[in-house]
């Protein structure tokens, strides 16, 4: 059974992402994004993962400093200057982009192509940057029919793989629900754990 809206460590959200949302909440004050104030927001996320995303950023164009030839010992100030919303950017320190994840990759697709099998949607979730197995999108189908996240439109049957589509209402937002170590789905657009594996006396699950 999934349990839904349970509270969860905001630790569970990618550093990447707290950095941003903090990112465009300085500037939707009107204040100027530094270091100190990012600190501030963000005291359980190393100093360095900001430094280094923020110099992706900067490098990619996301953000633009105040004044590109800091003298020392001045506050290095930054300005939002192009905001795509609420999904963080993903960046390398070079400001290059890599290539998506697999599961994020199966998350988009799936809202696309409707009805699909765990076959389908990895042939349909692969580009040339990123092949997704089969293996991998079976089992992440899974967790999301557990979860609710996935209608079951055709039961497996002998030779017959089981069909699915997003069901109606589920697409929570751009991040991809994320399986973790111990068999909970975790949805950080809700922030909360929406399905954990509950498992029989006898070792078996329901």
């Amino acid at each position: 059974m999934a349990k839904r809206n349970q509270p969860t460590l905001a630790g569970d959200v990618p550093s990447r992402q707290q950095i941003w949302e903090s990112i465009r909440t300085l500037h939707a004050n009107k204040l100027t994004i530094t270091m100190a104030r990012l600190d501030l927001l963000l005291p359980k996320v190393p100093a360095s993962r900001i430094t280094d995303y923020l110099r992706g950023l900067t490098a990619a164009g996301y953000l633009e400093r105040n004044d590109p030839h800091k003298k020392p010992g001045k506050v290095v100030e930054y300005r939002l200057a192009r905001d795509i919303g609420f999904e963080a950017p993903r960046v390398r320190r070079d400001g290059s982009e890599p290539p998506a994840p697999g599961r994020e990759q199966l998350w988009r697709t799936m809202k696309i192509i409707g009805e699909f099998t765990a076959a389908d949607l990895a042939s349909a979730a692969t580009t040339p940057d990123r092949t997704i197995a089969e293996a991998t999108a079976h089992e992440y189908c899974k967790f999301l029919a557990r979860a609710d996240y996935l209608a079951i439109t055709r039961e497996p049957g002998p030779a017959l793989p089981t069909r699915y589509r997003l069901a109606a209402g589920r697409w929570t937002g751009p991040m991809a629900p994320q399986i973790r170590r111990t068999k909970e789905l975790y949805d950080p657009n809700t922030k909360s754990v929406v399905y954990s594996r509950v498992t029989r006396v006898d070792g078996g699950e329901p």
